[in-house]
């Protein structure tokens, strides 16, 4: 009998035949052989030992790596998630840095049950991974440990390192998993970027950057002696408390990098290609610079590529993706280009206003000829921008952008449709949502709405080593090709073996061979990094605490911060304001008039508000002026509320809203909002106002370091009450006109650059976070859900008006 463990299967599910390792390609069908490398994690794994083949296909290396000899076999994905494997699936975004679930490895040898999940993409060496009865050091498999290579980074890397793991701190500790960014046996980097082992769970424990600047103290000895002095004054300041938010930190590092980064030179090459493909008898893809185009901008000059999939048919998606190149190019490029002037803040802004406005000109032109619903034109977009020492990823829709190092490929963009949403929510593997029927159903592109209505996402990577960015449409991303082929045709870019037109064209010729279903469009951007001779390498300066000027505008745009991938998304921060609130005379007050219960209250809402970095209450106030945030209940309410209304909720408790608002303010009441993610308000979006008498679902209850802590909530059935509190001042806040959203899609939440604060309401199904303390006085406290209600509790049957349509952009 054949041995599996010496056996790699062909990927290819209509192929699955058996060819030696050592082959590159299926002897029989020529489908490039995957080395699918996998992390085990859990308990079982040491009842095996190396060489042995569990489950009839996963080949145990070592303690924690399995080979899968047949990769293109779908793997166990069960429904029932463990609350272990859910952040996970909620910061796959940030896929970037953390590897992704692949499935459950079930054994078949009933005399050792497992409970081992597998990760794929971990930062396994697979290109030249030791076999079993080589491996003398099993450590040698996995890229090295930052700590252990540390001392030999230039002063921008070790930078970079930093930036990155500043960048994830915020999102990983919203998802409890801050600990793994403090094991240094968890983080290893693979040249650029800095990848995570594993997660690890916080064990209901408060973690403060005051532990990461310990942390990153013993780092103080290899650290380069042109950052020393700017490290050393920076673990202090986070050791000392003066740095609050991870947002401060993220800050000063992004001023050292730019410093820093003066000692290299950095050059662009752009290289694009469009082709209709064998089955299509026109071409709805676009880019620029035009098709066929080698472009090289001067010395200091940005670099700019796009690449656009039409949607809608002949004359229809081709226009909007023609549009959309006109007008982002155009904008684009009139944007400055001044290093000395650099502020990520500002350009990330431009980028977003860019990309709403070529939006706006598409629907506008949709609304023009009347189209409506499944008629209307749109595109795809995926666009890259260099700026000083860094290039910004601009992404909306399923297009897709690789990063090609010499060490790997990664795909840094996530995909806007039904799958990815429902991994990013936690509901799903993406191994089980990707088997949908509708799973490739996208959920935003420019042009079919409003840009109310668009969340496009930005994302920076700084640039300190020579890499290539590919720009695709779908018809060469489908079916893994780039994932296939990257280091046969785009790797030799990087050592100077195949120049970038004859790259280009190569792809082109993969997409049409490979694939074929679709127009397939491409753009490389090759980044070439030198060190400057000029550079006398000074030290940099201690830095000081302050905060970037915001870019003079009330709402700021939707950005992923630090090198990851989309929805997670993160917002800048506005201006903290360095006016001090006059606590003395509020202490005197509260002194004189302490017997006061209404005071006493207001004191209490203004303390918190003083404590958090971030104001409580809703980003999205979607007024042209900022929003105040919500204050605590008033004292009335508070004494409402009967005890069981303010007790603490508990998991798969059915409740009752009696009230669709929060008071802000004597003037003002803030919607009560249902939001996608456990983030501070100005870094995430909500799904929809909850309106009085919605039955609601406590799924779990999440404390929250200093604040309130958050509630999941699942939507049983939405209320008969307003879902939108009335403006309180119309100048503020005029109606939007509403936008017309494709049949089976879901309108999408009002973007924080809107000038209406209308929301949408939540429906049956929808679930997000909100804050304890802004729903637990809001219940109905004597509720007993009916045998109905609880019934409404159950997950909802699929139906037409729920279920985004397919589009032309679906993947086969």
């Amino acid at each position: 009998m054949e041995n599996p463990a010496a056996t790699l299967h062909c990927p290819n599910t209509r192929c699955q035949a058996p060819n030696p390792q050592s082959n590159k390609f299926c002897q029989k069908c020529r489908t490039p052989l995957l080395k699918r490398y996998l992390w085990a994690i859990g308990e079982g794994m040491e009842a095996y030992k190396p060489g042995d083949t569990i489950a009839g296909r996963y080949e145990l290396i070592h303690s924690s790596v399995v080979l899968d000899t047949r990769p293109g076999m779908p793997p166990d994905t069960p429904q029932d998630i463990p609350q272990s494997i859910i952040p996970y699936l909620r910061l796959s975004p940030y896929g970037l840095h953390l590897p992704q679930v692949y499935g459950r490895l079930t054994a078949l040898d009933e005399r050792h049950p497992t409970e081992i999940w597998l990760l794929e993409d971990a930062p396994i060496y697979a290109g030249g991974i030791l076999q079993a009865q080589e491996a003398a050091n099993a450590s040698a498999q996995l890229f090295p440990e930052l700590t252990r290579v540390w001392k030999d980074a230039s002063p921008v890397r070790q930078l970079h390192w930093l930036w990155q793991l500043a960048n994830l701190w915020q999102p990983f500790s919203s998802e409890g998993v801050a600990s793994s960014l403090l094991s240094p046996t968890l983080l290893r980097v693979e040249g650029p970027v800095v990848r995570l082992l594993e997660l690890q769970l916080d064990r209901n424990q408060t973690l403060t950057l005051q532990q990461l600047g310990q942390v990153w103290s013993q780092l103080i000895a290899g650290v380069s002696p042109v950052i020393a002095g700017f490290f050393q004054q920076l673990c202090a300041q986070l050791t000392g408390r003066q740095l609050r938010s991870s947002e401060q930190l993220v800050e000063l590092l992004d001023r050292a990098l730019k410093d820093c980064g003066r000692s290299q030179s950095r050059s662009y090459d752009v290289f694009t290609l469009t082709d209709a493909g064998p089955s299509r008898n026109h071409n709805e893809d676009a880019c620029y610079p035009p098709s066929g185009q080698l472009v090289r901008p001067p010395a200091g000059a940005s670099a700019l590529a796009i690449v656009c999939d039409g949607i809608g048919g002949h004359e229809g998606g081709e226009v909007a993706s023609r549009l959309a190149i006109e007008t982002l190019r155009q904008r684009v490029e009139a944007l400055p280009n001044d290093p000395d002037s650099w502020n990520p803040s500002t350009l990330t802004l431009e980028l977003e206003t860019a990309t709403c406005a070529a939006n706006d000109v598409i629907s506008q032109q949709n609304d023009s000829e009347n189209r409506s619903e499944r008629q209307r034109m749109g595109t795809t977009l995926v666009m890259a921008r260099t700026s000083a020492h860094e290039i910004y990823i601009t992404h909306v829709g399923d297009s897709r952008v690789y990063w090609i190092t010499r060490n790997n490929c990664y795909q840094v963009t996530q995909d806007d449709d039904l799958a990815s949403r429902e991994v990013r929510l936690g509901y799903a593997l993406y191994r089980n949502a990707v088997q949908q029927p509708t799973s490739g159903s996208l959920v935003q592109a420019l042009g079919m709405a409003s840009s109310a209505n668009l969340h496009p996402t930005v994302q920076r990577f700084v640039l300190d080593e020579d890499c290539v960015f590919l720009l695709c449409s779908d018809g060469l991303s489908d079916f893994d090709r780039v994932e296939q082929y990257w280091q046969t045709e785009i790797l030799p870019i990087l050592e100077g073996q195949v120049d970038l037109t004859t790259a280009g064209s190569r792809l082109i010729g993969i997409a049409n061979t490979q694939n074929g279903h679709d127009n397939a469009t491409i753009a490389l951007v090759h980044c070439k990094v030198t060190q400057s001779r000029e550079s006398n390498q000074t030290q940099l300066s201690v830095p000081a605490v302050e905060s970037r000027p915001s870019p003079g505008a009330s709402s700021e745009p939707t950005v992923l911060v630090g090198t990851g991938s989309s929805l997670m998304k993160t917002q800048p921060l506005p201006e903290r304001t360095s006016t001090r609130r006059p606590w003395g005379l509020w202490l005197g007050i509260i002194s004189l008039l302490g017997a006061s219960g209404v005071l006493a209250s207001i004191f209490i809402g203004g303390f918190d508000r003083l404590i958090s970095w971030v104001p409580s209450g809703d980003e999205n106030a979607n007024t042209t002026s900022s929003a105040p945030p919500p204050a605590s209940p008033s004292s009335s309410e508070s004494q409402a509320a009967s005890p069981a209304a303010t007790a603490a909720l508990e998991p798969q408790q059915v409740i009752q809203v009696l009230s669709a608002t929060t008071a802000a303010s004597p003037a003002k009441e803030v919607p009560l909002l249902l939001r996608r993610d456990r983030l501070p308000p100005q870094n995430q979006s909500a799904i929809g106002v909850i309106p009085t008498e919605s039955i609601l679902q406590v799924i779990r209850q999440v404390p929250d370091g200093e604040q309130a802590s958050w509630l999941q909530l699942k939507v049983c059935a939405p209320g008969t009450g307003s879902p939108q509190a009335p403006p309180s001042n119309p100048v503020e806040a005029t109606p939007a006109k509403s936008p017309q959203t494709p049949v089976g899609q879901s309108p999408r939440v009002p973007n924080p650059k809107a000038t209406s604060v209308a929301y949408r309401q939540v429906i049956r199904g929808d679930s997000g976070w909100i804050r304890e303390s802004e729903i637990v006085s809001r219940i109905n406290p004597t509720f007993t859900p009916t045998a109905t209600q609880q019934n409404a509790c159950a997950p909802p049957t699929p139906t037409s008006a729920s279920t985004p349509t397919p589009t032309p952009t679906q993947s086969p």
